[in-house]
């Protein structure tokens, strides 16, 4: 080996030793590995030293290393004791490791587990005002990573028990079981959830899911995916507020890109829950709001709190693009901003605890 690779080995020997004695097992192993050749070597030294039988030479490493005090199978020489002497330091020490580190190994997560559930069960009994997300696949994960990224509790609905060590890991709440069940979603809380989301593999459960939400919750606010064109009209009457073709607006957006990749950038950059310096919210003006009877250009939505409006969203769903400063804010509208996500939050915090539209949930 030359002069310049010794480093770089003794390095990665280095490395992986730190990541070896870094696991629990790996450290219990290691402990059990050097226990058994301290007993080995024991046994072969008393039969060295004091010229013992293989049965009183193990006997007596055995007592020895676990100081049990039961006494000398014979007088031993000073060569016999001194060797004693070292089997007791460093079998004392190995044992100890042994024992404590199987302990953790086996206690260890187990009382991380129940500590964590423990922690999750008080979690959710104590919930409320919460969304309720069915399935943890690629698109349930990137609407969990939105309701993080705005502070949002949630609860997620997962049919797979192998997840449940990901989610403690991650400290995300979660029920297993089957998400189209009442008894899932009520220990859920889905009696006291502002919205509910049904990101599940297929149409069918989507459909079973809705209904059994609606049924559960008349005013909760439901949004669900199709995969099928076919299959939006059976999830609106099944209770659904919003239905969502992940594969119609993936093809709106790489047109977009296509054709006018600015807008794709643009449009990128404020949907990026790793940045959050830009975000589009929602104002419902109650009545009695203080924006209700002012004009978009006499309120102070732009000048303080830096928002910008792009369009009100009337009560009957018709939407406004880009008013005029002349335009006046009636009770019941809806503004859709664009600004600072604090300064959308504080002000839809201001306006709407629940922050829903007028019209959700099906009575």
């Amino acid at each position: 080996m030359s002069s310049k690779t010794r480093p770089r080995a003794l390095a990665n020997l280095t490395r992986r030793l730190r990541v070896t004695l870094s696991s629990p097992l790996r450290r219990t192993q290691l402990s059990v590995l050097i226990l058994l050749l301290l007993v080995l070597g024991g046994t072969i030294g008393y039969i060295l030293l004091e010229d013992m039988g293989m049965v009183e030479a193990l006997y007596m490493t055995v007592i020895t290393i676990t100081t049990v005090g039961f006494g000398e199978v014979k007088p031993l020489s000073n060569a016999g004791r001194l060797f004693t002497i070292g089997l007791i330091v460093f079998g004392v020490g190995a044992a100890t490791s042994a024992i404590s580190n199987a302990v953790e190994v086996v206690l260890g997560e187990r009382l991380w587990f129940s500590v964590r559930q423990r922690r999750l069960e008080k979690l959710l009994l104590t919930m409320n005002n919460h969304y309720v997300v069915c399935g943890y696949g690629r698109m349930g994960q990137q609407i969990i990573r939105d309701l993080r990224a705005r502070n949002e509790s949630f609860v997620v609905i997962e049919a797979q028990p192998e997840m449940a060590a990901l989610f403690l890991e991650e400290n995300i709440p979660y029920v297993l079981g089957d998400a189209t069940q009442d008894d899932v979603q009520l220990e859920a809380g889905i009696e006291r959830a502002r919205g509910f989301v049904a990101a599940l593999d297929t149409d069918a459960d989507n459909v079973l899911a809705v209904l059994t939400a609606r049924g559960l919750n008349p005013d909760l606010f439901i949004v669900t995916r199709a995969t099928h064109a076919t299959t939006e009209k059976k999830l609106h009457r099944a209770g659904a507020d919003r239905v969502v073709s992940p594969y119609d607006i993936g093809g709106h957006r790489v047109a977009l890109a296509l054709m006018r990749p600015a807008v794709h950038d643009f449009l990128n950059h404020i949907f990026d829950v790793t940045q959050m310096d830009m975000d589009i919210g929602e104002i419902h003006i109650r009545p009695g709001s203080p924006l209700a009877g002012q004009t978009l250009g006499t309120c102070d939505l732009r000048q303080v709190r830096n928002l910008t409006i792009l369009a009100i969203q009337k009560p009957d769903g018709e939407f406004t693009i880009n008013p005029g400063p002349e335009r006046k804010i009636r009770p019941g509208e809806t503004l859709i901003v664009i600004g600072p996500p604090e300064s959308i939050y504080q002000i839809e915090a201001e306006h709407d605890d629940q922050t829903l539209p007028p019209e959700a949930g099906h009575t």
